[in-house]
């Protein structure tokens, strides 16, 4: 391999499973003229047995199933100056420990952002046809309704939930169409919502006046159950509400008892709590319920954007360049 001389030592650690598609070989290829492999990738648990070959890493590189960053794990990694995270969300490994050495750290949220608000459009544009409603009644009548009156994507209104990386990603997709985008959002800026072409407004608007509405918000203690029944209540007649974030955003007793009194409603799924839904949940039986296994978030092929952005920060750490995707610690709890 062509390695430069001061290459720095790497490991990459994260579950078997899932591997060859976040760091295909192609990429696993790119990172190896870069570094020097410490040695073969490891899962968490093979790194727990013998965590002392973290004494002459440099850069852990990780992704699903990483290794919990404690002061343990780092008492063997005196070496260590970066992690690179080819996944979304560090609140699962990163402790107090890790924050205070000041290692800086790398998520790919913005690359996984990206098939999900793919996912997230398709189903606005859907939802703003009531595809789904019109779907239902037409199995059920056996006739095609006359002129169905749906907003339609002609300034009509869709609302955000959220503004992080995948709420702006989706603003920026329903820019090309003739809607107006909307967001509650308490912790975002009124310049990133002018950046992002969208107008702040209260979460009971947001409910009450927008044709289709999209969750992005983390899951904090403060928005676990947050969507119940008194806003759901609230939507419009025909209203779709899309949930790509966490499952336990939405409080499902309460969801469920408004979705069976109002078929006119349609709540797209992507994600449950707990994932998948008891086999009694009535998610399974609504009709208006559209239910989807995590397809949203990368899959497959498209992990293969996660690695690549690992791959590109790499290159910006050897060459001595601020990294694009380092994670502040006062964000790392928003990246759900």
């Amino acid at each position: 391999m062509n390695e430069p001389a001061t290459a720095p030592t790497a490991l990459l650690v994260m579950e078997e499973e899932r591997r060859a598609d976040v760091y295909p070989p192609e990429v696993v290829a790119e990172i190896g003229r870069l570094v020097h492999w410490q040695g073969p990738p490891l899962t968490r648990q093979e790194l727990e047995a013998d965590p002392d070959v973290l004494r002459t890493v440099d850069v852990l590189l990780t992704g699903w199933g990483a290794p919990v960053l404690d002061d343990a794990l780092l008492s063997h990694a005196p070496r260590l100056r970066a992690v690179l995270v080819a996944a979304g969300s560090v609140r699962h490994m990163t402790t107090p420990a890790f924050w205070e050495r000041g290692i800086p750290i790398v998520s790919a949220a913005a690359a996984n952002a990206v098939p999900v608000a793919e996912f997230t459009l398709a189903h606005v544009l859907l939802g703003l046809k009531q595809a789904h409603r019109i779907e239902r009644e037409t199995a059920q009548s056996r006739r095609f309704p006359t002129d169905p009156d749906v907003p339609g994507a002609y300034r009509s209104r869709v609302g955000l939930l959220g503004l992080g990386h995948i709420g702006r990603l989706v603003a920026a997709h329903l820019a090309r169409f003739d809607v107006e985008v909307l967001a509650t959002d308490p912790v975002a800026s009124p310049d990133t919502a002018r950046r992002a072409g969208v107008r702040l407004i209260p979460i009971e608007e947001l409910f009450a006046t927008c044709h289709v509405v999209s969750l992005h918000v983390p899951l904090l203690p403060e928005t676990r159950g947050s969507i119940g029944a008194r806003l759901l209540n609230s939507m419009g007649p025909g209203t779709t509400l899309i949930n790509t974030a966490r499952g336990a955003l939405i409080d499902e007793v309460g969801a469920a008892q408004v979705l069976l009194a109002r078929p006119d409603l349609t709540a797209v799924l992507d994600v449950t709590h707990p994932e998948p839904p008891a086999p009694d949940s009535p998610l399974f039986t609504l009709p208006n319920v559209v239910l989807t296994p995590h397809l949203a978030g990368a899959l497959g092929a498209e992990r293969h954007r996660l690695g690549q952005l690992v791959l590109d920060e790499l290159r910006r750490l050897t060459r001595n360049r601020p990294l694009e995707h380092a994670i502040e610690p006062a964000r790392a709890a928003s990246l759900a």
